[in-house]
């Protein structure tokens, strides 16, 4: 795809063309990560979050409170 389909794809259809891009992705705990969001399971895809952060030693809720500060 040329960069001038790739503008006029993401203008015209933003979700499709993200998804298509992460559908090429061939890591399977994104792929799983990816099934969960698309079937509504937001209680997987947050215990997946908390699970990542927890490696990194990072507090979740702390971490999602402050991500929700940009959208009041």
């Amino acid at each position: 795809m040329n960069s001038i389909n790739f503008i006029k794809n993401f203008i015209n259809n933003p979700q499709q063309l993200v998804m298509k891009m992460l559908a090429n992705n061939t890591n399977p705990i994104f792929n799983n990560l990816i099934k969960m969001a698309n079937a509504g399971d937001t209680k997987g895809v947050e215990e997946f979050a908390k699970n990542i952060m927890k490696e990194k030693g990072m507090d979740f809720n702390k971490e999602f409170s402050n991500f929700m500060t940009n959208f009041k």
